[in-house]
């Protein structure tokens, strides 16, 4: 039989693994951080109406500027964003991967400060983009003084901020996020996958945009709008930066069924994005209680929760998923990471931990 080794891979690939997130059928799925909230059945049905009346026309190519998912996007963010300054395409990953396609390559580098977003260095190595993993400061802060120090010694093209930071939770604020635009002369990214969990008077990115035009602010509707199946992530930038993407973009990237079932959930958000509230009261629960059984959370401004104390993250992981409740060992030592559920599965969740630590 022939394996991996016995095909002419790039060398570059060569030893390097796929991302991959466990998937069991579980009871209790607690471990890439989706909105496990159900979408409203009268939001469904809209975005059924949706997808059969695109069916219709599914013989002619779907709009290649996705025109009205760009204008809806743009009145979602506000801030005077207009449709030329947004850009969207298969889930957040693929608009990293774009911008990587376009700014990155043979000869150039991107920086990120780990731990991170695990597919940073993925969508870079698979882009022919030097990754050049840089470190963060103590309880996985991050602050100007440690990225500047870092950006002036190894001159990245491009720049990864997440904000807020997954696999930890860590908020990130907008003074740092314009040291480091003015510290570089390359693209700064930063990815807002979780923006919609951060405290409400929390500014996005977003705001940054006038005037910089290396600046790109990265979304996605997978984690607030419980949209992860459909697959939709978008970014904001200067429409030159849109003009880049367009050279390095496949044709009609974007289907008429994703188009026309991202434009119903848009025209939706405020029952989407409803349950925010009640996400993040679990969010604070889980860290309120992670203490009491003897864990140390963090400060998460994410839908999720990393908490440490933990001396055999392994055994722990395989004794939640005995009693049908998957989490995340993200390869932090003795740390795992949990989703923020509905009330019940975060009380499932706390009750076997509780007896898992009580043994």
């Amino acid at each position: 039989m022939v394996s991996l080794a016995d095909l002419p891979l790039r060398d570059d690939l060569r030893g390097l693994v796929p991302y991959g997130a466990p998937q069991r059928p579980v009871r209790v799925a607690l471990n890439v951080n989706e909105n496990t909230h159900p979408i409203p059945e009268a939001v469904a049905y809209d975005i059924v109406t949706s997808l059969a009346s695109a069916a219709l026309s599914a013989n002619r190519y779907p709009d290649r500027e996705f025109t009205e998912l760009r204008e809806g996007l743009a009145a979602y963010l506000g801030d005077g964003l207009t449709r030329e300054q947004l850009w969207a395409a298969n889930g957040s990953n693929e608009v990293l991967q774009q911008l990587l396609l376009a700014f990155g390559g043979p000869g150039r580098s991107a920086l990120g400060f780990e731990p991170s977003y695990s597919m940073y260095p993925l969508l870079s190595r698979s882009t022919g983009t030097a990754w050049v993993g840089g470190t963060r400061d103590d309880n996985f802060e991050l602050s100007s003084a440690t990225v500047v120090r870092q950006i002036a010694e190894h001159s990245p093209d491009i720049v990864f901020l997440c904000a807020p930071n997954n696999p930890t939770g860590t908020a990130l604020s907008l003074d740092t996020i314009r040291d480091v635009y003015d510290a570089t002369n390359g693209i700064v990214i930063v990815d807002e996958a979780y923006f919609e969990f951060t405290p409400q008077e929390t500014l996005s990115a977003v705001t940054l945009l006038p005037g910089r035009e290396r600046l790109v602010v990265s979304r996605s509707m997978s984690k607030a709008f419980a949209f992860a199946g459909a697959r939709v992530g978008y970014l904001a930038a200067d429409p030159a930066v849109i003009d880049a993407l367009r050279l390095v973009r496949l044709p009609y990237h974007l289907s008429a069924f994703t188009q026309a079932a991202a434009n119903a959930a848009l025209r939706h958000s405020t029952e989407l994005l409803s349950v925010v509230g009640d996400i993040v009261e679990q969010r604070d629960r889980i860290i309120d209680e992670l203490p009491e059984l003897g864990y140390a959370p963090l400060p998460s401004a994410t839908n999720f929760v990393l908490f440490g104390g933990v001396a055999q993250p392994h055994a722990v992981f395989e004794e939640l998923l005995e009693r049908d409740i998957l989490i995340r060992d993200v390869g932090i030592p003795a740390h795992l990471r949990v989703t923020a559920g509905t009330p019940q599965e975060t009380t499932e969740f706390l009750s076997a931990l509780s007896e898992i630590s009580a043994r």
